[in-house]
């Protein structure tokens, strides 16, 4: 009995994985209506979202950040909430607070709990740091423990539940940038640039005429549950374990045996949570791709995005140019790759 339970359950997994990979082509088809180009956008959030994590997101106003992630709300069929971040934002405007309410049938006042945009399954926080420090905090205790504390009572949020925020790179005055141990809470930091010339067309073409095309629906929050299980079940050599764990600690200018250009050039490198951010991001990046396994590739890929905002560059980098990318490249290329069998 035990061994059928298992083969059962095996095909199961097999069947959300290939779920999976079709759910991913066809969302990418469905934000096509809307959204022009910026396919790896789209793909690192939905590597993120699979994977259980959280994104932000910088680019200058005008790329369509928001219109991208009200799209993917459609297509998954979730709860979206947006909140602008103000510097008079208070934390009460996120979670929510009691109001003070009267019975209309026995003329009794209570109070009553009015729940904030916070209790939405995704949660679109724009320019997060253009708010102080006390409201950003409640939003990433909320990220980090997925509940929230209001007075006495503690109230779970809706699951699955995303943050992805939003932050320009341009204006900088008046803004409260996030510690280094705020943005260790997001898996990603995708960076959001520019159209190529026929994608720009594309968008005026479409944004100046009558006819506006909608998304359908292609998976529910119920799925996306399922499917996040089925992610970290994915099996990875210990090939791969060893390559992120070189990566990571390659970043480190404190590490024995640091590279020089390390040492010269960053002040503070990746943490242990990096490690695990590259990992499950390889995991669900390799089941979008109708992968069973994970590949040197797969964390190559992710890699940028999780390191790009916890590798902190110091003045030398900056005298002489040098970005937070090119270090992570020169990082990757110098890391061994190990020979390992493919699992299936």
């Amino acid at each position: 009995m035990t061994a059928i339970n298992e083969t059962s359950s095996a095909h199961s997994d097999l069947d959300s994985a290939k779920f999976l990979a079709e759910a991913y082509v066809r969302l990418q088809e469905e934000l096509g209506k809307v959204i022009v180009g910026q396919g790896r956008v789209i793909e690192e959030l939905l590597i993120a979202i699979f994977a259980r994590g959280h994104c932000l997101m910088q680019g200058v106003p005008g790329l369509a950040k928001t219109l991208l992630v009200s799209t993917l709300s459609g297509a998954m069929d979730l709860s979206y909430q947006r909140i602008q971040f103000t510097p008079d934002l208070m934390p009460s405007d996120i979670t929510g607070t009691d109001i003070l309410q009267e019975d209309p049938e026995t003329g009794r006042r209570r109070f009553e709990f009015q729940k904030g945009p916070i209790f939405a399954n995704l949660l679109l926080a724009d320019e997060i740091n253009r708010t102080p420090p006390k409201t950003q905090a409640e939003l990433l205790q909320a990220m980090q423990e997925r509940q929230v504390t209001v007075g006495n009572r503690t109230l779970g949020l809706p699951e699955p539940f995303f943050v992805l925020a939003t932050q320009n790179p341009i204006e900088q005055e008046g803004t409260y940038p996030l510690p280094e141990a705020q943005l260790d809470r997001f898996m990603f930091m995708v960076t959001v640039h520019y159209p190529s010339r026929a994608e720009e067309l594309e968008v005026l073409k479409r944004t100046t005429g009558a006819v506006s095309e909608k998304v359908g629906r292609v998976i529910s929050g119920a799925e996306i549950l399922r499917l996040q299980e089925i992610v970290r079940r994915v099996p990875i050599g210990d090939h791969v374990f060893n390559f992120v764990l070189d990566v990571i600690r390659m970043t480190r200018p404190n590490e024995p045996g640091a590279s020089d250009f390390v040492r010269h050039w960053l002040s503070w490198g990746a943490g242990p949570r990096a490690g695990q951010f590259m990992i499950l991001a390889g995991k669900a990046r390799a089941l979008m791709r109708g992968q069973l396994y994970v590949t040197i590739e797969d964390i190559e890929a992710v890699a940028a995005p999780v390191l790009r905002h916890r590798l902190i560059p110091n003045f030398n980098a900056e005298a002489e140019g040098i970005t937070v990318e090119q270090i992570i490249e020169k990082v990757l290329m110098l890391v061994p790759r190990g020979k390992g069998e493919r699992l299936l």
